[in-house]
């Protein structure tokens, strides 16, 4: 079976939140305020994530990402790794911040995890203090040299660029992606900050990330699939390392969109910006069957929408922030 919406998208692509905790408070990201979790039986149990995951295989999911908050800061994430795979998911990726990834690598590929992106949104430790609200600058670095020394190199390094912050190290970013062989993506920052303080200004558009980038070291496009959201380039003189650049804001990719998204606490939203949560916890705990779930996602994903319409007049964001919905 295959899933469509009613554009004809096929989706094929499921981010799964397996948490809203996180050990890093990114300015971009989720409120400085602590007291901000979901009750923990408001999250989605291990039992519950392996009867949905098994669910969105039969409907033709064959790419799934581990998001959270920070998926390693929930127990048990290696072992639904281990059931996703055994179940069939193709393509098993996770997004981390990085500050447990040191002393869990091995175990992850162990797994069957078979990429990895980790954030990474300054190298400057001071600066990196002050967007994350943490010291974790060198667990994050022994992560990411734990990581590229792995099977997962070259690895996805990814950065949110937020002017005022950290948009003066573009270049130092393309620079490290140079020297560690890795791809180096920069984020377009989206209206998705808890604090509520997006506003276009802040965000640093993809086309100038390039200009800056290409000027030191001219770029080469790579050809990409039409679903992927990142434009991928190498670098012209041979030098290892690739960029890519992500820019749902000034460059939005939503017309070949093939990914929904699966909350902590078993909403299902079928885009970054859906206005509502669809509330499949809902489903599972009244008991209803494999079969009425089916139908129920089928549903809900024929009305995904068009298109995020962030450039729109009356554009609002989402109630929910980037840490509840899950990158």
């Amino acid at each position: 079976m295959s899933l469509y919406d009613k554009f004809g998208r096929q989706i094929t692509d499921l981010r799964i939140s397996v948490t809203d905790r996180c050990n890093f408070r990114c300015v971009y990201c989720r409120s400085a305020d602590p007291e901000n979790y979901r009750e923990h039986d408001e999250i989605l149990s291990w039992a519950e994530l392996e009867r949905l995951g098994k669910i969105f295989v039969g409907l033709g999911i064959r790419k799934v990402r581990i998001t959270g908050g920070e998926p390693l800061v929930r127990d048990g994430v290696e072992k639904y790794l281990q059931y996703l795979q055994k179940i069939g998911v193709e393509d098993l990726s996770m997004t981390t911040n990085g500050h447990l990834l040191a002393e869990r690598c091995e175990a992850l590929m162990a797994a069957g995890l078979h990429r990895i992106n980790i954030s990474l949104d300054s190298l400057d430790p001071i600066k990196f203090e002050k967007i994350t609200r943490t010291r974790s600058y060198d667990p994050v670095m022994r992560g990411i040299d734990a990581a590229q020394a792995s099977r997962f190199a070259p690895i996805k390094v990814n950065a949110v660029l937020v002017r005022g912050f950290n948009e003066d190290e573009v270049e130092a970013f393309a620079a490290f992606a140079r020297e560690r062989a890795l791809i180096m993506r920069f984020i377009e920052f989206m209206p998705l900050d808890a604090d509520r303080h997006w506003s276009r200004e802040l965000m640093v558009p993809a086309a100038e990330v390039y200009k800056r980038i290409h000027a030191q070291w001219p770029l080469v496009q790579i050809p990409h699939e039409k679903s992927e959201t990142a434009r991928k380039y190498r670098f012209a003189d041979g030098a290892p390392g690739e960029i890519g650049l992500i820019a749902p804001v000034t460059q939005a990719f939503c017309g070949a969109c093939s990914r929904i998204r699966l909350t902590a606490d078993g909403k299902l939203r079928t885009c970054l910006f859906s206005k509502e949560d669809r509330n499949l916890r809902a489903l599972l705990r009244t008991n209803a069957t494999d079969d009425e779930i089916v139908e129920w996602v089928r549903g809900v994903v024929n009305e995904k929408e068009e298109g995020h319409r962030i450039n729109e007049p009356g554009f609002v964001p989402p109630s929910r922030t980037m840490v509840f919905i899950g990158g």
